[in-house]
């Protein structure tokens, strides 16, 4: 049986919480305004041109995890910059799985397991360092922007921006020129609603985990809409669309139904039979507000999902 919702949020993560932090061996910076990058390290982090030269000759600064080394690379106000006391090196990606690519943004099938972008403890083993490498390999002046992100647990679509006023228009307007966000769970029980639109607020705890909460001041609306597409005698399969994209939205308002999604030992514990979370992001479909081009990506459901509603 799972913990009561309210006791696993004040619980949660408490251990890891009181792990002693590993040996920091980087420095890492905020980008204040747009520059090229030898221009900003001697002009906005005043190493001398020959240290800043060496820094770059010798594979040493990473802009949000992912290494650059030309001179005249152009970073944003915005971007992590990131001194290392160790070279970082750029890495042959030939499995990546992409599944569009334009001028202006590439969307990837990223695994579960990967983060979207670099954390406080990991800054290189991240989808932005892999399709950064990747656009690097084909034109070393190039670069990925963040538009949106996936848990780490979490696969399916993920999406970036190959330029700088791409990013900043999706940003901007994406509540507006977001259409979907579609994903498959997997969750334990069966639902007495077999479709519904719920309505509800979320605030973040000092855990960095978000819990239910009631209308009101740093509380964000939270609209999630499922179906169920086929059940078992202890699992349900959901295909879940998010009006709005708030942290940890989707695991946080099944669990609190009592339906945590498998896998997830961070707001609830649920069985883990296929040792993942199962949350996959099938579909996002979007407009570019610049060109107008209209977007529709998807990423097919992992087998393993459906495998389970096989049994049992």
């Amino acid at each position: 049986m799972n913990k009561n919702y309210k006791q696993n949020l004040k619980t949660r993560n408490i251990k890891e919480q009181s792990l002693k932090e590993k040996r920091i061996d980087f420095k890492e910076y905020k980008v204040l305004k747009d520059s090229e990058l030898l221009n900003y390290l001697i002009e906005n982090l005043q190493f001398s041109r020959n240290n800043a030269k060496n820094l770059l000759s010798h594979h040493l600064i990473a802009i949000d995890g992912a290494p650059v080394s030309q001179f005249d690379f152009k970073i944003y106000k915005g971007d992590s910059l990131i001194v290392s006391k160790r070279p970082i090196r750029k890495k042959s990606r030939g499995d990546l799985p992409i599944i569009f690519e334009d001028d202006d943004v590439i969307a990837i099938n990223k695994p579960f397991g990967l983060l979207s972008v670099a954390s406080d403890k990991e800054k290189s083993s991240t989808a932005y360092r892999m399709i950064t490498d990747y656009l690097q390999s084909k034109d070393r002046h190039a670069r990925a922007f963040v538009v949106h992100r996936l848990d780490k647990e979490t696969s399916g679509v993920l999406m970036f921006a190959k330029n700088d006023e791409t990013r900043a228009a999706l940003q901007d307007n994406w509540n507006d020129i977001v259409k979907k966000r579609g994903y498959y769970a997997v969750v334990e029980g069966l639902l007495e609603k077999k479709e519904d639109t719920i309505t509800n607020y979320l605030k973040m705890n000092n855990l960095n985990l978000m819990y239910l909460s009631r209308p009101g001041r740093d509380a964000q609306k939270c609209i999630t809409k499922y179906t169920v597409i086929k059940e078992n005698k202890k699992y349900s399969l959901l295909d879940v669309n998010i009006m709005t994209g708030r942290k940890n939205q989707i695991r946080v308002t099944l669990g609190s139904l009592g339906h945590y999604v498998l896998g997830d030992d961070k707001y609830g514990e649920p069985e883990n039979p296929i040792n993942r979370l199962c949350l996959h992001a099938y579909e996002l479909d979007l407009i570019n507000p610049l060109t107008k081009k209209t977007y529709k990506f998807k990423a097919d459901m992992p087998k393993e999902f459906s495998g389970l509603l096989k049994k049992n």
